[in-house]
């Protein structure tokens, strides 16, 4: 299944699924009455009315996260690009909730960053909480999965501000939807800019699993129905600019697509 968040014609943020139609995909409502039958925040997962098709429903991203951990250094490919070494545990950072943006919605670039960066990542929701959980287990705390660009502000980053370099407003993408039913395997990855392909892997290589990111961040993390996890991103990350459109393709999930612009001066 596929879960969205949308706003209807007087503002109202509403969830919904996406069905799939030969004259284009509609977007049902979620029953609120109705329970959920798994994990999964918010109300239940009965489908309700058609609310419009796809194309003209105005899409938020998928959850509203209260956390948001990412994982650094998680494809060799990146270590080999950048000369890093193997690490022995995930490497962990936060972006803020403020960060998230949804699918078209422009990254703005503030005006003191010299060069803003795309990763393409697999992320991961939560839909129940998550503690101390073990590698068997963990995929029972998750609602499914969605496409993630982790924005960078590289000079930021470069002078070792990454709470900054990683957390203004619009700097973490996601969507379209949540996929509740792909697999966590050998998903093909993409980036483009543009129509040029600039980063390509697929999560069969990450160095840790969706299960051995989400044990390790729950040593230390409770993860709550709505949190959001970015697993990494693979070689080629570079940078992007005012004009340019940035999309995020994972197999089996589907294609987050956001423009670039300059942030408005104040």
């Amino acid at each position: 299944m596929r879960l969205v968040r949308f706003t209807d014609g007087d503002g109202t943020v509403r969830q919904g699924c996406v069905e799939p139609s030969a004259d284009g995909d509609l977007v049902r409502a979620l029953d609120p009455s109705a329970p959920a039958p798994g994990p999964g925040p918010g109300p239940g997962r009965r489908p309700g009315a058609v609310v419009g098709r796809l194309d003209e429903v105005g899409l938020l991203a998928p959850c509203d996260p209260r956390t948001i951990v990412c994982v650094g250094s998680n494809y060799p490919c990146q270590l080999e690009e950048k000369g890093r070494p193997w690490p022995e545990h995930p490497a962990l950072f936060l972006k803020a909730p403020n960060a998230v943006a949804g699918p078209g919605e422009p990254v703005l670039r503030p005006a003191q960053v010299e060069r803003l960066e795309y990763e393409g990542e697999l992320a991961v929701v939560i839909g129940r909480t998550a503690r101390d959980v073990t590698e068997r287990d963990a995929m029972t705390h998750v609602l499914g999965l969605t496409c993630a660009n982790d924005v960078t502000a590289h000079d930021w980053r470069a002078d070792g501000q990454w709470t900054r370099a990683k957390s203004a407003d619009t700097f973490c993408p996601l969507g379209p939807w949540i996929e509740t039913d792909a697999g966590t395997g050998a998903l093909a990855l993409r980036t483009r800019l543009g129509d040029r392909t600039v980063q390509e892997s697929d999560t069969g290589r990450m160095i840790f699993s969706v299960p051995a990111i989400l044990a390790w961040v729950t040593r230390w993390i409770t993860l709550s129905p709505g949190d959001v996890v970015l697993t990494g991103s693979p070689a080629g990350v570079g940078p992007m600019v005012a004009g340019d459109r940035v999309t995020v393709e994972i197999e089996g999930i589907g294609a987050l697509t956001n423009p670039v612009a300059d942030r408005p001066a104040p």
